[in-house]
């Protein structure tokens, strides 16, 4: 990669997100609405003494899905678009390297999810006194670490698709697994064994995991750094795998 190209190629995507109200619209406002949903949804269930309330389990976890799904889809499409205009077969002329353009892509998405998880944070800290016992900020940090993956597996997604609809039917294959297997719904040690084995393959699962121990520890605990680290080592694999499988166009 070359740090000039890489800087002027975010700037550009960044400048590009900027002008599209729509998603930006998508990335500020709805997780925001659908914590405003959880909450109503949730806000009468009983609490068992000592354990947190049905509400603080379910949306500290959704604020680390919320950005995976939206920057998956979001991310996707605008690679497709980059390809079926015609823009990715006229900038891969320039000096530009696949590498530059799938890191600039997750640097300038990253920056847009640290906004969206400081905005939902807020939201869900301030106005819906959501309780960790961890800081807000290592919510914030892991949440914009799943909205890179989302970033990272869209790239790589989007080199398969041809059209927009197309991009759209991965997330059944790509996003949802990994929302059923990632501990949400039902515990991964109490999942059946070749359940459990497909769930330690998957990076969510780790997310999860890592938002999990924030909840539950004042201190950043060892297995979160684990989790942690797993999810970055995806992002980097997907990175690299999507700027081995890039097209310059989807005929």
């Amino acid at each position: 990669m070359h740090p000039p190209i890489l800087l002027a190629t975010t700037l550009r995507i960044l400048r590009q997100l900027r002008h599209d109200r729509r998603t930006v619209a998508l990335l500020v406002v709805v997780p925001g609405v659908l914590l405003t949903l959880l909450y109503f949804m949730f806000s009468g269930q009983p609490t068992p003494p000592g354990r947190p309330s049905t509400f603080d389990r379910i949306a500290l976890i959704m604020l680390g899905v919320f950005p995976f799904i939206i920057m998956f889809l979001v991310t996707s499409i605008a690679m497709l678009r980059e390809r079926t205009s015609g823009t990715l077969e006229r900038l891969l002329t320039t000096p530009l390297g696949r590498l530059d353009l799938l890191f600039g892509y997750g640097i300038a998405f990253g920056l847009a999810a640290a906004g969206q998880a400081a905005i939902s944070a807020a939201v869900a800290y301030l106005l819906f006194d959501l309780d960790t016992a961890g800081s807000s900020g290592l919510v914030i940090m892991i949440a914009v670490l799943d909205a890179v993956l989302g970033v990272a597996l869209g790239l790589f997604c989007s080199a398969f698709a041809r059209t927009e609809f197309q991009a759209v039917q991965f997330m059944p294959v790509v996003v949802i697994p990994q929302l059923l297997l990632c501990g949400l719904f039902v515990a991964r040690d109490e999942m059946a064994g070749w359940l459990q084995a497909v769930s330690d393959v998957l990076p969510l699962s780790y997310a999860v995991e890592a938002l999990q121990e924030v909840g539950a520890h004042p201190e950043p605990t060892g297995t979160m750094w684990r989790d942690v680290a797993v999810v970055g080592g995806a992002v980097v694999l997907a990175l690299v795998l999507a700027a081995a499988t890039l097209r310059r166009r989807s005929g």
